[in-house]
């Protein structure tokens, strides 16, 4: 083999190292669903089709980015579907009290935070496991939603009432030859993901998040505080389960109390699809992203094939598995070298 051609298969190696091989495979399986719906539904390929995915994209997208930094401390947030769901609840009520919208909308994401906040203290101080003490805020805030509300769902203005205009921040209206509008969400979401990439790459605060994640007593007893740094990733799950209400109320308007459960299943396993370790200490916000992309696109694309949305588990069910038992190789390799 010539030196050149030795050459050019070390750097592709050293790329594929550097994406990660689950992450690639990610990325790939992305492509290949995508141009499967299209080469078997012609009606799949509109740009309408394409506004559905990102639409079904936004709040999924940001529960996920959230919940990426509390699964790489080795822990899960199973109530950030129904946190969600209560905070624009709160929010809506908050509104129809008389607070301003923008008020309200940033009371969406504060409650939010509050809720992540109390899950970091029960998991960080008061040392409860992770899955109890979420699975505890999930069924909290599904009840507390119904409690306010009155068991009633709660509307958000419609895109043609004069406080409507926060649609817009997820969707513009009739543009060019879109009737649908302009999925500004996107760029949202996109941009939302690149900072919380960079805070988790470049900043303390990722590092330690990281660091917790690979071996938590090491990084104790290097002299950092755990316990601020663990509920500061909790926090950020619920800021951003507050944020994933507001693009929901924009994109759906009506919120129906005692919902919720569901959602933080769909954004965990795109988290996990996207190459994030259930154990721990290894993610990525860019695989998260991926991760979800391949969630809606499935959501969106097996109507046009004639199956059901059910089947959309179905499918995420066996991707999930295969995934993590890719990770678990990964580990078990990393551990024998």
């Amino acid at each position: 083999m010539k030196p050149t051609e030795k050459k050019e298969i070390n750097s592709f190696k050293s790329i594929i190292k550097h994406i990660g091989t689950q992450k690639l495979i990610a990325v790939l399986a992305l492509i290949v669903i995508y141009i499967f719906f299209a080469i078997f539904s012609q009606p799949f390929r509109s740009s309408n089709t394409l506004i559905s995915i990102f639409d079904s994209s936004y709040y999924i997208g940001f529960l996920a980015i959230g919940v990426t930094f509390v699964i790489i401390t080795g822990g899960i947030d199973l109530s950030i579907g129904t946190v969600m769901v209560c905070s624009a609840l709160m929010g809506g009520v908050l509104y129809e009290l008389g607070l301003p919208l923008p008020l309200a909308l940033i009371a969406i994401v504060l409650i939010g935070a509050a809720f992540g906040l109390v899950n970091g203290l029960m998991v960080s101080v008061l040392k409860l496991p992770a899955f109890i003490a979420t699975l505890g805020t999930m069924m909290v805030t599904r009840g507390l939603g119904s409690i306010i509300t009155g068991t009633k769902s709660i509307t958000f203005p419609l895109r043609t009432n004069e406080d409507g205009w926060y649609k817009s921040l997820f969707r513009t209206g009739p543009i060019g030859g879109l009737e649908t509008g302009f999925p500004s969400g996107f760029l949202l979401l996109i941009g939302a993901a690149v900072i919380m990439a960079v805070i988790l790459t470049k900043t303390k605060t990722g590092r330690y998040i990281l660091a917790l994640g690979s071996n938590k007593e090491a990084t104790r007893l290097s002299g950092v505080n755990i316990m601020k740094w663990e509920t500061i990733a909790y926090v950020i799950s619920g800021t951003f389960a507050g944020i994933a209400a507001v693009s929901y109320v924009a994109i759906y308007s009506t919120v129906q109390p005692g919902t919720g459960n569901g959602f933080e299943l769909d954004a965990i396993a795109g988290v996990v699809i996207g190459g994030t370790s259930l154990a721990g200490g290894v993610g990525s916000v860019a695989g998260t992203l991926i991760g979800v992309f391949i969630m809606s696109v499935l959501k969106v694309g097996l109507p046009f094939i004639g199956l059901q949305p059910h089947y959309q588990l179905f499918i995420t069910g066996i991707v999930l598995i295969i995934a993590v038992y890719a990770d678990v190789r990964n580990r078990i390799k990393k551990k024998t070298r």
